[in-house]
């Protein structure tokens, strides 16, 4: 029988603009739109980070709060997860929306070079995340984009700060970072098992990367990740006409590699998040 797989769809980020593309979702009832598209392509589980009228990064609640209430009420059961990510943001606000309680949140567990600065995340500041999170009942996702990052995500969670099993997401391809080779892929993987055995993960990759590491993850059985946050193009020649296109691309092979995609339920259950 095929093998589950958990899609997840990064409608937004921090990066790109109208400018670069109209497919990207900025304001509440686009991105309410686009996420339904890509839960009805076959997502399961959506990124979310929210922008001002100026389309700057933004952690406002109350923009937080419209999207999370319009993914539940138009795609039941999806797993609907809030960026803590410091792109653009001040750092004094970026748990500020998790009383809103999303079944999950990212947390990066270190800081690294961007190309264009520092992704600051002091230890206090990355304990102070993981507490408000156990507060909330928000699950995790661990975002791991240098090798350190994994290891401090096992001390957080023998410090009681994270509740497991945890659910890793490995960045490959930003410069400076980690890169996209098949060799540190594996070897991540390895150092995950040894690390954090029980944990689920996932691999991003970004830009011209996305295509080639969801496949590595379909390979290796890991769940995947897609949308315009990561990469805009649907392929080297044109751009993505929405996040749900992009979606249907990673659905049309999964059976090649003995998969599918996850139903909301299963999801849940492999993440092990309360069922609705």
């Amino acid at each position: 029988m095929s093998k589950p797989v958990i899609i997840t769809a990064a409608i937004t980020g921090a990066i790109p603009r109208k400018k670069d593309t109209p497919a990207v979702p900025v304001t509440p009832s686009e991105q309410i739109e686009s996420t339904h598209e890509a839960f009805e392509a076959g997502a399961t589980l959506v990124h979310i980070h929210v922008r001002d009228c100026d389309e700057n990064p933004s952690s406002d609640p109350a923009l937080f709060a419209q999207v999370q209430e319009g993914v539940r009420k138009y795609c039941p059961g999806m797993i609907v997860q809030f960026s803590t990510g410091g792109r653009g943001r001040d750092q004094a606000a970026r748990a500020s929306m998790l009383y809103l309680r999303p079944d999950m949140a990212s947390l990066a567990t270190g800081s690294v070079n961007f190309p264009n600065g520092i992704y600051e995340n002091p230890p206090d500041f990355v304990d102070s995340l993981a507490n408000a999170m156990l507060e909330f009942e928000i699950k995790p996702e661990i975002e791991v984009f240098d090798l350190s990052m994994l290891y401090s995500a096992a001390n957080l969670a023998k410090k009681g700060l994270l509740k497991g099993p945890l659910h890793v997401q490995f960045v490959l391809g930003i410069v400076n970072a980690l890169p996209a080779r098949r060799s540190v892929f594996d070897f991540l993987r390895s150092e995950l098992a040894e690390v954090l055995p029980d944990a689920t993960w996932v691999a991003a990759g970004t830009g011209r990367h996305q295509w080639e590491i969801n496949k590595w993850c379909l390979e290796a059985g890991g769940h995947i990740r897609t949308g315009l946050e990561d990469n805009i193009k649907f392929s080297p020649e044109r751009l993505a006409t929405s996040n749900a296109e992009l979606v249907r691309k990673l659905v049309d092979v999964c059976e090649e590699y003995g998969r599918r995609p996850a139903t909301p339920a299963e999801a849940r259950a492999i993440l092990q998040l309360p069922a609705v």
